[in-house]
């Protein structure tokens, strides 16, 4: 794991960058000891399409219906 100050982080984004995408932890620490992680994340090129899930989802009848296990309070 690679460690950098806030400093050096600044003055070599670029390969940091780089570095996190080829898979390598690089870890950016400031003056107090707080650190935050590089990581890669992949975007979606897919755009969502609304209503894609219409059919897919169902509710049973009795979904909102009180349960037996919950009788004894509902007296």
């Amino acid at each position: 794991m690679e460690q950098y100050s806030v400093q050096e982080a600044q003055a070599h984004l670029e390969e940091l960058v780089a570095e996190a995408q080829g898979g390598k932890t690089v870890l950016i620490v400031d003056q107090y000891a707080h650190a935050v992680q590089l990581v890669p994340v992949s975007v979606s090129s897919k755009r969502r399409k609304a209503g894609s899930a219409k059919g897919k989802i169902s509710m049973a009848a009795d979904f909102d219906s009180p349960l037996a296990d919950f009788s004894d309070y509902l007296e």
